[in-house]
């Protein structure tokens, strides 16, 4: 079989460099720094399918949420799915009866959520300072779970290998092999590998890949303000929260990690300068979700770019002027990496379009609207002109 570059080795680039090597493909994944160093080492990583709109989109994103279930049983190795309970409520009535309302959809589709008195909060994560929760009532996703993304790229990695395929860290594409207007390969410094098709998979520097072959890629690169603490005490945390103004979840090493949207929001006019202000905020309102939490200081603070599509569906596939390069690109990464990859190794191994992608492909006309209910609910519009991350690809 024909060789396959993949450029970028985080959860999207993993997961499709895995399937495709396990289809018998001759797979190469090219990665500029090291495995999981972009987004999906510093995003929130939490299974997000209870906020995603429409309902096509929900099912795509509860395909991904199952995925994880079928490839830890396939790959094995320690497990990097955390089920744990997420809840979540408001402040406001207004704002209170909207979660309600998304709730009852959400379950209406089959998700396993409940409204549940406050008393659930004290129950699942004891704690969660009670006074930082005014709601009456909060929404109890039952089914889901965090992940521990870097565990969960290596473990995919490993198991490509296994298949064959050939990792090169600290390799960034400089420039495309083209004939004519179809792309044959990649440059890598010195190098160069030669494919019948080149997955971009370079996440926030995706759009700039895309323009090498004169593709532009409709998308924004969105940062995102991460504060991590370290170990809590007593016991670790036993919910994934989203409350007001801030979400929370547990690490592997028993913190937390924290990230609010309307913080992130003041992002771009502070990068690229000092960031303790935003970093002592964050984990301001962490403590006062949990206060526990200020006895084990901040431990380490981060900003990362996450990859954003302009109407914040995926962008999956190749653009008619620039054959032999296969875009895949998509916000929650973590969570749709075990059907995207799966779907479009398929379609890059077999020739055949999915019907399943059809909605997503990168050439599709936009009108502009935010169709992913995550992205509206966490405040994540980006301006024209935001910041682009100063990193290689």
């Amino acid at each position: 079989m024909d060789r396959v570059v993949v450029v970028g080795a985080g959860v999207l680039g993993a997961s499709v460099a895995y399937h495709l090597a396990r289809s018998g493909a001759d797979v190469v994944v090219l990665e500029a720094e090291r495995s999981a160093s972009g987004a999906s080492g510093a995003t929130l990583s939490l299974d997000v399918t209870h906020l995603q709109t429409p309902y096509a989109y929900y099912r795509l994103n509860r395909a991904g949420s199952e995925g994880h279930l079928r490839l830890a049983e396939e790959i094995g190795g320690p497990s990097w799915r955390h089920p744990a309970p997420l809840i979540q409520w408001a402040d406001g009535e207004a704002a209170q009866q909207a979660l309600r309302e998304r709730a009852l959809q959400v379950r209406s589709w089959g998700h396993a959520c409940d409204l549940a008195p406050a008393a659930a909060l004290r129950e699942a994560a004891p704690e969660v300072d009670p006074a930082a929760c005014s709601a009456e009532e909060v929404v109890v996703h039952t089914g889901a779970a965090w992940f521990d993304a870097p565990r969960f790229v290596q473990a995919l990695l490993e198991a490509a290998a296994r298949h064959g395929a050939e990792l090169h860290s600290r390799t960034p594409v400089t420039g495309l092999l083209r004939e004519d207007s179809r792309v044959t390969g990649v440059v890598a410094g010195e190098r160069r590998f030669t494919a019948s098709t080149v997955v971009n998979c370079a996440g926030s520097m995706a759009e700039a890949l895309a323009a090498l072959a004169g593709v532009r890629l409709p998308m924004r690169a969105v940062p995102g303000l991460l504060v991590e603490s370290g170990r809590l005490p007593d016991v670790p945390l036993g919910a994934i929260l989203a409350a007001p103004g801030i979400n929370l979840r547990p690490t592997p090493d028993g913190g937390v990690l924290a990230l609010s949207r309307d913080i992130d929001a003041r992002l771009d006019a502070r990068l690229g300068g000092p960031l303790d202000g935003l970093s002592q905020e964050l984990f301001r309102r962490a403590g006062d979700v949990v206060p526990e939490l200020r006895r084990t200081g901040s431990a380490a603070s981060r900003v990362g770019f996450c990859p954003v599509p302009l109407d914040e569906l995926p962008l999956v596939g190749a653009v008619p002027g620039a054959p032999g390069l296969y875009h895949l690109v998509a916000h929650s990464g973590v969570t749709l990496a075990p059907v995207l990859g799966r779907l479009a190794a398929d379609e890059i191994t077999t020739g055949r379009p999915s019907p399943e992608l059809a909605a997503y492909r990168p050439d599709r006309a936009m009108s502009g609207d935010v169709y992913a209910e995550n992205m509206r609910a966490l405040g994540c519009h980006v301006p024209q002109g935001s910041a682009k991350p100063d990193v290689q690809l």
